[in-house]
Formats: C-alpha cells, structure tokens, sequence
C-alpha cells in the first residue's frame, strides 16, 4: 500500500526534501531550457553541456535554501547563468563556433523557401554578431532580450549593479548595430 501524502507532492517538494527521484523529475522537465540558455551563453556546446551538468549540481545542492520566491525554472536558469559566467571566465577565452545541427531554426510562415533562406540569413548574421560582443554584453543581451529578464534579475545574477546591467545592453545594442550594418553595406558592394 503506498502512502497517499507522498504521492500528492510535486517533484520540488520532494527533491526538497531530499528524494533523487523527485530532482531526476525536475532536471527532465528543465534540462532543455537549461541547456539552451548556457549554448546561448557560452557559444560552446560542449562547454553549454557542463554548464548544465553544473547547474544542476548546485542546484541540487543549493535545494535546501530554496525558499519559492521564485519558481524553480527561474531559479535553475539563474543558476545556469552564473554558472555558466564562472566556467566561461575559466575556460579563459572567447570562442568563435558555428552554430551546430542542434540549434532550433523557427520555421517561416506557410514553409515559404525564400522567406525560411532570408531567415537563416538574419539569424546567422545576428548568431555572428553576438558572437561578437563581449561575454559580458552577450550576457545581459540574452537575458534581457531572449529571455526577458528585468534588469534586477540580470543584477542580481551577475552579481552587477543595475545600471551596469542597463549599460552593457545598451552598448551591446549599439555594437549589435554597427556589426549588422556593416554587415549590410558588405552585402550591398
């Protein structure tokens, strides 16, 4: 006979009080958005997968102290960020890779060729001009912009103030901008 009170938990409630299959739960339900936002982050899949697998690691450590302010996506993903920003400032350097078969391509409208090539056009311009940006920069254009992170939370996860936060985009929207453009003028000689 199983317990009825066990089963009417959610998996956070049991990982919170320390049952591995309760957090195995949570990690599917979240590893993809996880995964995409440190790939989106780092530019390196492979650093991307242990920016993950480190994230969830202190989460589950940091499981205790989780007090549900927020929900547990939130606060994975702003694990994930910081996590990501430690290990990227370890691997030292800045790395320029192509987008890989496992980045999403949003399909156009009505499966117009045209319009799914112009597409993949804009996004590999863009993909090259974030890479392009300072880490820094990149960070809060993600958050800010992908992810729609107000600047407290982008502050608070990259341990900045919030005016810093409002200045890195800023100036990552004004670079973003004269990369695109120049990138424009290229195609137009």
């Amino acid at each position: 006979m199983t317990d009825r009170g066990v089963q009417s938990e959610s998996p956070l409630e049991r990982a919170m009080a320390g049952d591995r299959d309760g957090f195995a739960e949570l990690v599917e339900t979240h590893q993809h958005e996880v995964y995409t936002l440190a790939l989106r982050l780092t530019r390196d899949p492979h650093l991307a997968g242990d920016v993950a697998q480190e994230a969830f690691i202190r989460a589950w450590r940091a499981l205790p102290k989780f007090r549900g302010d927020a929900k547990f996506g939130t606060w994975v993903h702003r694990i994930t960020v910081n996590t990501a920003w430690t290990l990227r400032q370890r691997a030292g350097r800045h790395q320029h890779d192509e987008l890989d078969e496992t980045t999403p391509v949003v399909a156009a409208p009505f499966g117009d060729p045209e319009a799914v090539g112009e597409q993949l056009e804009l996004r590999a311009q863009l993909e090259a001009a974030l890479d392009r940006l300072p880490v820094g920069q990149r960070a809060v254009v993600v958050l800010k912009d992908v992810y729609d992170w107000s600047h407290e939370e982008i502050a608070d996860s990259l341990d900045i103030s919030v005016s810093a936060s409002k200045v890195r985009l800023h100036r990552a929207h004004l670079r973003l901008r004269r990369v695109l453009a120049a990138t424009e003028e290229g195609d137009e000689q």
